[in-house]
């Protein structure tokens, strides 16, 4: 078998457990010096396929009839970003033809929440509960409060969220950026293993992580989980340098040791190596899927239109997978559960 980049790939290395000394020959392990997006990764719909969707509408609690075409679709998409290259890039939602203003985005979040919840449980991205954000550049001020990385136009660092899975759907593109950049963590995992092995012991252990300041009701104001890890034969990489190092500056969070600063930033060095990145714009109709566990993200910075009915708008939903692989302990304060398929992740909803 060869994966997306020609890479030959046992067929026993497709199996989510993947033992550290195969993490270099599974299919999450790519990289890639094209700038392109690798064939394997793309998926598009057929005409019977988007009827259907359609004809679901609202009816998203009702679910997908066994054996329907939407449902068969986006069990393939779990499967691949579970036990393949944790990246699906779906093309061809027909967003154009949905309208314009009001009416047309609400035809889009329902079909996106409709074909989401068919992959995984949609779990809260904030204080408020909410199951699907905009991400655009709502030019809050530095201090607000309201702040984060997605409402802002400007680059955002490698990272990973807090939730199994993340999609977004694109409903329209800035004048000029924005292009996604992807970094497979098993890959720079065995960079960091073949170059700086005592950097990479250092990333397996637990490293302080800021509470965000919407999230609520928590007994310390960090909690502490590792880069890498594996568990029971299962890598997961995680990753969010702001809240680390928002930890480092709190003087009631545990500082960072040399050590740790040195780590941090040979993974941060390592990940913009062009032959490991991967970098695309999403156009509208686009849904791209990634796999937190196995995939580090980030967005170029970005000009919009002057137009606001022009500007860039995509919508973002986190996932927590049923095919979920299990986690080491430690995670169990940021995301509830550690345990292989069970609901996790998400952002605690404020109490009223």
């Amino acid at each position: 078998m060869i994966n997306c980049f020609g890479s030959r790939i046992l067929e026993k290395d497709m199996n989510w457990e993947i033992d550290s000394s195969l993490l270099s020959k599974h299919l999450s392990a790519w990289s890639c010096s094209d700038n392109g997006v690798p064939e394997g990764w793309l998926k598009t719909w057929s005409k019977a396929e988007l009827t259907e969707l359609s004809s679901l509408g609202r009816e998203v609690d009702v679910g997908c009839p066994d054996g329907s075409l939407l449902g068969l679709k986006m069990k393939g998409i779990g499967n691949e970003l579970e036990t393949g290259s944790g990246v699906v890039l779906l093309k061809g939602l027909p967003t154009e033809k949905f309208g314009e203003g009001a009416k047309g985005f609400e035809k889009a979040r329902e079909l996106f929440s409709v074909m989401a919840s068919q992959v995984g449980t949609p779990v809260s991205q904030s204080a408020s509960g909410d199951l699907m954000l905009s991400v655009r550049n709502e030019a809050f001020g530095k201090d607000d409060s309201r702040t984060r990385g997605p409402n802002t136009n400007r680059k955002l660092s490698f990272h990973t969220d807090r939730c199994d899975v993340i999609a977004f759907l694109c409903l329209r593109q800035a004048r000029k950026g924005g292009e996604n950049e992807l970094v497979s963590s098993p890959a720079l995992y065995e960079v960091i293993r073949e170059e700086r092995p005592d950097l990479l012991s250092i990333l397996m252990q637990p490293f302080p992580y800021k509470r965000h300041v919407v999230d609520k009701g928590n007994a310390l104001p960090y909690c502490e989980q590792p880069i890498f890890s594996f568990c029971e034969g299962h890598f997961a990489g995680s990753f969010l340098r702001v809240l680390i190092d928002r930890a480092d500056a709190d003087p009631n969070c545990p500082s960072l040791s040399e050590e740790q600063r040195e780590a941090l930033d040979f993974l941060e060095e390592t990940a913009e190596r062009e032959d490991l990145r991967v970098r695309f714009r999403q156009e509208p109709g686009d849904v791209l899927f990634l796999n937190n566990w196995v995939t580090f993200h980030r967005r170029a910075a970005f000009e919009d239109w002057p137009e606001l009915e022009r500007r860039r708008h995509l919508l973002r939903v986190w996932l927590s997978m049923p095919n979920s692989r299990p986690l080491e302990a430690g995670f169990k304060a940021n995301f509830g559960s550690v345990e292989a398929g069970s609901i996790r992740g998400g952002m605690p909803k404020e109490a009223t």
